[in-house]
């Protein structure tokens, strides 16, 4: 690493000093927005008793957004690599009808316009070199192209404390999310059951055939990627080309089925299950456990666990063990067999937290997740970093405070974290290399303006050089995101 890491391990140490997690970001009348960007809703529609009241009591969420990216490389490489920017403008209205008889509908249409992009370079005609600020556009049609979708489009059943949706539709789980960072949320096209009728205990399923990422204006296969069409995700699996597909007779579109359970039986225990399956693929069985003790005076100590085992269902004599689609330095590299386990303690005391966390990926295939949730996150994972290809170990702290819940800064929050990543660079196709990560995420609301939120994020990442290269890896990020609900 580059002598600037003992700068970063100061900076690490200050921020333990002020050393987040507010239960919500953003807190309006209708709706929450979680520092993540997920929404919790607190205004929901209500049960109504003709057709007319369906539409008359429904409700409206409405969002105005703004986004601006800056990535900074170390060093450009000419033909790769290039320094890049994109500004974003746009939202979102989602109406939701009230409820007759149980049956409703949700409705919502998102838009991303760009006023700035530079991501191109005259020399290398065609050529996208955008990073983070690639989702402010449709990349399929080039940079600063506009995004108008209909990302969500489903009708609702509703029984007791059961729903039923079809349509397409946002579904969080380990695996899939939202991941809502950008200007336009990752969704599903399928069905799904959300129950909550067991008493502390949260079961959901879902069918998903088709997926739209977040700079996509359409939906398209759930694996299958081709360019810039299919799930073309920075996670996705490049082995899993239509050609290769089909060259095995497998599926294109095949269909997706989840199913999660959460519990909270045991006072202070929360115990996670998610199942994943996609036949011709792959699937997966994810455990996840959190205890929180409490020490006394306010204080906690949560110890959190992750285990990951992922199995090939024919995935791997599709596109190999490999992310990459290479597959030197794998022990079977037609198999996609593989799994990871991580582990956390988050210590919390009134406004701040403190957490450290490791992660260690089985030496076998890599982990196939390219449906916007990660497989480290939470544990590892810092900003816009991949760390679950096969044999890497990386560990993490994070320092969290909110400084309007300790009456210091009105509205003002901060998280801080530091992170190391060990990759296997002896495999082929691993174009990564060992790296440290400094992020920082500052937030800030506004009580004469409660509906206003301003979000900064930076990241710097020092990584090693390849062998014998000049180093083309390092770099730092910057975004600025401004919402507004109503």
């Amino acid at each position: 690493m580059k002598n600037s890491k003992s700068i970063k391990l100061a900076a690490i140490a200050a921020a333990c000093l002020v050393g987040v997690t507010s239960a919500h970001a953003l807190k309006t009348e209708k709706r929450d927005m979680k520092n993540n960007m997920s929404i919790k809703y607190n205004v929901t529609p209500k049960a109504v008793n003709s057709f007319d009241e369906m539409f008359s009591e429904g409700v409206l969420y409405g969002r105005l957004r703004s986004n601006m990216f800056h990535w900074d490389w170390g060093n450009e490489n000419p033909g790769s690599t290039k320094d890049n920017s994109a500004w974003g403008v746009g939202g979102s209205l989602i109406y939701s009808t009230g409820f007759l008889h149980g049956f409703g509908a949700t409705a919502g249409m998102y838009t991303s316009h760009t006023i700035e992009t530079d991501n191109t370079d005259s020399a290398y005609p065609g050529k996208d070199f955008g990073k983070a600020g690639k989702d402010t556009y449709n990349r399929g049609d080039g940079p600063g192209a506009p995004m108008d979708v209909l990302a969500l489009a489903y009708l609702e059943y509703k029984v007791g404390k059961t729903s039923f949706k079809a349509g397409r539709q946002i579904f969080e789980s380990t695996l899939l999310r939202s991941n809502d960072t950008k200007m336009i949320p990752n969704t599903f096209e399928g069905y799904s059951i959300d129950s909550k009728d067991l008493d502390k205990t949260r079961l959901r399923l879902a069918y998903f055939t088709r997926q739209k990422l977040r700079d996509h204006t359409s939906f398209h296969s759930i694996i299958a990627q081709d360019g810039t069409n299919g799930n073309d995700d920075a996670g996705k699996h490049k082995g899993m080309t239509i050609a290769n597909i089909e060259a095995q007779g497998a599926d294109v579109n095949p269909g997706m089925i989840v199913a999660t359970i959460q519990n909270k039986s045991i006072d202070g225990l929360k115990l996670n299950f998610d199942g994943m399956y996609i036949d011709g693929f792959v699937s997966s069985a994810i455990f996840e456990a959190n205890y929180k003790i409490k020490l006394g005076d306010g204080m906690s100590l949560t110890p959190g666990f992750r285990y990951i085992h992922q199995m090939d269902e024919g995935g791997g004599a599709i596109g190999g063990a490999a992310l990459s689609g290479n597959t030197g330095g794998y022990s079977d590299p037609n198999s996609v067999d593989g799994g990871a386990w991580m582990a956390r303690l988050k210590l919390a005391q009134g406004a701040g937290s403190l957490t450290a966390g490791y992660s260690s990926v089985n030496d076998d295939a890599d982990i196939i997740a390219p449906w916007r949730g990660f497989p480290t996150g939470g544990y590892t994972r810092s900003m816009a970093q991949y760390n679950w290809e096969a044999d890497t170990k990386s560990w993490m702290v994070k320092a969290a405070y909110n400084f309007g819940k300790a009456g210091i800064v009105e509205g003002l929050r901060g998280a801080l974290d530091y992170a190391e990543m060990d990759y296997d660079t002896d495999r082929a196709g691993i174009s990564k290399t060992d790296r440290s990560i400094v992020h920082l995420d500052v937030f800030k609301t506004f009580k004469s303006s409660p509906n206003i939120e301003l979000k900064f994020r930076v990241a710097m990442v020092d990584a090693d050089a390849s062998v014998g290269s000049t180093d083309y890896n390092s770099y730092n990020e910057y975004r600025f995101e401004v919402n507004y609900l109503f």
